[in-house]
């Protein structure tokens, strides 16, 4: 009987597992109460959105540390199974980076045509010009720039960590890790400022909507991977990575570089270059 269920494969072949269930259940309660909360359709609201967050929150623990389980312990993550888990990390960035594309392609779209004459309010919400009339931007080389070098400062030390850990230093590794996380922290407390500071909204026009869309959801991206650092460098003080088994380190890593990418881009088209055309139109009036 032992044998006829023995594995003779190199693939992994999931056990029956409740968190499905359980995360769709909790993130329609979290839908629900953040609906109800937000039209003020009942009173509980809050509630019933703190629990489905509870519920989400705690399905992606024990399903991740499932998966945890599975790599470190009982060793399903095969050679073959890992190349898979690298093919669905390339693709999820891909997505990723599409999703950055919807963003960038309506900034453009209203910045390189604000009087196109097929969009006949265009003219008169814009004022003929990019930024909108009555729209100050943010000085890039303020804030922004303070954020770059934070942000691609982080990113040599988590290259740091991966190399120590590839060598075998795990105080390098540790360390490396450390000043990510708190780069990163530390990136997202400055742009929380900066939008504290921001003179334009996000309704009423379309700069303000590509602006708090693109740079929030990059935001957002941030705040993820930190905590994707932060269990990193939980399981880096468990002893879990070796030089040849860390994918969720190498993964991690991954999704930073990938920000710190898009944070380049958002940096010279929205803040220099916007910016740029906002003296370019002060200048020509």
């Amino acid at each position: 009987m032992a044998e006829a269920h023995a594995k003779h494969h190199d693939y992994h072949l999931v056990d029956p597992s409740p968190w499905p269930f359980v995360g769709s259940v909790s993130a329609f309660i979290m839908a629900f109460g953040a609906i109800g909360w937000m039209h003020k359709m009942f009173g509980a609201a809050p509630i019933v959105f703190g629990i489905g967050t509870i519920g989400v929150l705690y399905t992606m623990a024990s399903w991740w540390g499932d998966v945890i389980k599975e790599a470190q312990y009982k060793g399903d993550h095969t050679r073959v199974v890992q190349l898979h888990h690298r093919y669905g990390m390339i693709l999820f960035i891909a997505s990723e980076v599409m999703f950055f594309v919807a963003w960038f392609w309506a900034y453009f779209n209203a910045a390189l045509f604000p009087a196109y004459e097929v969009q006949a309010t265009r003219d008169a919400l814009f004022g003929g010009v990019w930024p909108p009339k009555g729209i100050e931007t943010f000085d890039p080389w303020h804030l922004p720039l303070l954020n770059t070098l934070i942000l691609l400062t982080s990113g040599t030390t988590v290259t740091w960590a991966h190399h120590a850990l590839l060598e075998g230093d795990r105080k390098g590794l540790k360390y490396g890790l450390i000043l990510t996380v708190l780069l990163g922290a530390t990136f997202t407390c400055v742009q929380a400022y900066e939008y504290s500071h921001a003179t334009f909204s996000f309704a009423g026009h379309v700069y303000g909507s590509t602006f708090f869309m693109a740079t929030g959801f990059h935001g957002f991206h941030v705040l993820v991977g930190t905590i994707f650092l932060i269990v990193c460098l939980a399981r880096a003080y468990a002893g879990h990575f070796t030089p040849k088994q860390h994918l969720g380190f190498e993964f991690a890593a991954w999704y930073w570089h990938f920000v710190d990418v898009v944070w380049l881009f958002l940096f010279i088209c929205i803040y220099v270059w916007g910016h740029g055309a906002e003296s370019m139109a002060h200048g020509a009036h």
